[in-house]
Protein backbone atom coordinates (compact mmCIF):
# COMPACT_ATOMS: atom_id res chain seq x y z
CA UNK A 1 0.00 0.00 0.00
CA UNK A 2 0.98 3.52 -1.05
CA UNK A 3 -1.41 5.15 1.70
CA UNK A 4 0.29 6.48 5.11
CA UNK A 5 -0.03 8.41 8.20
CA UNK A 6 2.97 10.83 8.96
CA UNK A 7 3.47 11.51 12.62
CA UNK A 8 6.91 13.31 12.90
CA UNK A 9 8.59 14.69 16.13
CA UNK A 10 6.61 13.03 18.63
CA UNK A 11 8.69 14.30 21.73
CA UNK A 12 8.78 11.93 25.10
CA UNK A 13 10.62 12.45 28.61
CA UNK A 14 12.07 8.62 28.69
CA UNK A 15 14.24 6.18 30.88
CA UNK A 16 16.30 4.58 27.82
CA UNK A 17 19.81 4.03 28.09
CA UNK A 18 22.61 1.79 28.98
CA UNK A 19 23.76 4.18 31.90
CA UNK A 20 22.60 4.46 35.37
CA UNK A 21 22.43 8.26 35.09
CA UNK A 22 19.93 7.76 31.78
CA UNK A 23 18.01 5.29 33.74
CA UNK A 24 17.31 7.55 36.49
CA UNK A 25 17.15 10.89 35.15
CA UNK A 26 15.57 10.33 31.97
CA UNK A 27 15.85 12.51 28.59
CA UNK A 28 14.04 13.27 25.70
CA UNK A 29 13.68 11.18 22.99
CA UNK A 30 11.53 12.17 19.68
CA UNK A 31 9.80 9.43 17.56
CA UNK A 32 8.80 9.54 13.70
CA UNK A 33 6.27 7.29 12.81
CA UNK A 34 5.19 6.21 9.03
CA UNK A 35 1.99 3.77 8.59
CA UNK A 36 0.89 2.43 5.75
CA UNK A 37 -2.88 1.97 5.06
CA UNK A 38 -5.31 2.18 3.06
CA UNK A 39 -7.08 5.24 2.71
CA UNK A 40 -9.94 3.86 0.62
CA UNK A 41 -12.58 3.17 2.77
CA UNK A 42 -12.22 6.31 4.87
CA UNK A 43 -11.48 8.87 1.58
CA UNK A 44 -15.17 7.51 0.35
CA UNK A 45 -17.16 7.81 3.77
CA UNK A 46 -15.20 10.88 4.89
CA UNK A 47 -15.89 9.16 8.48
CA UNK A 48 -13.56 9.29 11.35
CA UNK A 49 -14.54 4.81 11.36
CA UNK A 50 -12.97 4.22 8.75
CA UNK A 51 -9.36 5.99 9.11
CA UNK A 52 -6.80 5.75 11.24
CA UNK A 53 -7.28 8.16 14.10
CA UNK A 54 -3.66 9.77 14.38
CA UNK A 55 -4.28 11.62 17.89
CA UNK A 56 -5.01 7.76 19.19
CA UNK A 57 -1.69 7.01 17.62
CA UNK A 58 0.27 9.45 18.61
CA UNK A 59 -0.96 9.42 22.24
CA UNK A 60 -0.68 5.44 22.03
CA UNK A 61 3.41 6.27 20.86
CA UNK A 62 3.81 8.52 23.89
CA UNK A 63 2.71 6.65 26.35
CA UNK A 64 4.28 2.94 25.18
CA UNK A 65 7.68 4.98 24.75
CA UNK A 66 7.41 6.89 27.89
CA UNK A 67 6.48 4.04 30.05
CA UNK A 68 8.66 1.02 28.87
CA UNK A 69 12.67 0.97 29.97
CA UNK A 70 15.27 -0.37 27.59
CA UNK A 71 18.79 -0.45 27.14
CA UNK A 72 18.82 0.64 23.10
CA UNK A 73 16.84 2.93 21.19
CA UNK A 74 16.57 -0.16 18.93
CA UNK A 75 14.85 -2.21 21.36
CA UNK A 76 12.49 1.48 21.89
CA UNK A 77 11.71 1.44 18.12
CA UNK A 78 11.02 -2.38 17.37
CA UNK A 79 8.51 -2.33 20.23
CA UNK A 80 6.61 1.17 18.57
CA UNK A 81 6.84 -0.86 15.90
CA UNK A 82 5.21 -3.78 16.67
CA UNK A 83 2.03 -1.69 18.67
CA UNK A 84 1.55 0.15 15.43
CA UNK A 85 1.71 -3.03 13.47
CA UNK A 86 -1.02 -4.74 16.22
CA UNK A 87 -3.64 -2.49 14.32
CA UNK A 88 -4.61 -5.39 11.07
CA UNK A 89 -5.19 -1.87 8.90
CA UNK A 90 -1.30 -1.09 8.71
CA UNK A 91 0.69 -3.10 6.67
CA UNK A 92 4.07 -1.43 7.42
CA UNK A 93 5.41 0.76 9.64
CA UNK A 94 8.83 2.82 9.70
CA UNK A 95 10.04 3.98 12.54
CA UNK A 96 12.97 6.44 13.66
CA UNK A 97 13.52 6.64 17.51
CA UNK A 98 16.04 9.85 17.82
CA UNK A 99 17.86 10.10 20.77
CA UNK A 100 18.87 14.28 20.57
CA UNK A 101 20.77 13.91 24.16
CA UNK A 102 22.58 10.47 23.90
CA UNK A 103 25.96 10.91 26.17
CA UNK A 104 28.34 10.32 23.24
CA UNK A 105 32.08 11.54 23.34
CA UNK A 106 32.09 13.86 20.43
CA UNK A 107 29.91 16.79 19.14
CA UNK A 108 26.60 16.00 17.75
CA UNK A 109 23.19 16.93 16.69
CA UNK A 110 21.32 13.91 16.56
CA UNK A 111 21.65 9.73 17.02
CA UNK A 112 18.61 7.63 15.85
CA UNK A 113 17.68 4.30 14.74
CA UNK A 114 15.34 3.37 12.07
CA UNK A 115 13.07 -0.17 11.57
CA UNK A 116 11.04 -0.81 8.91
CA UNK A 117 8.49 -3.60 9.52
CA UNK A 118 5.47 -5.25 7.37
CA UNK A 119 3.34 -7.93 7.97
Amino acid sequence: MTDRIDLTDISVRAHHGVLPVEKQRGQAFVVDVSAFTDFAAAAASDDLDDAIDYDDLAQRIHDLVAAEKHNLIEKVAARVAESVLADSRVSRVIVTVHKPDAPLSVPFSDVAVTVDRSR
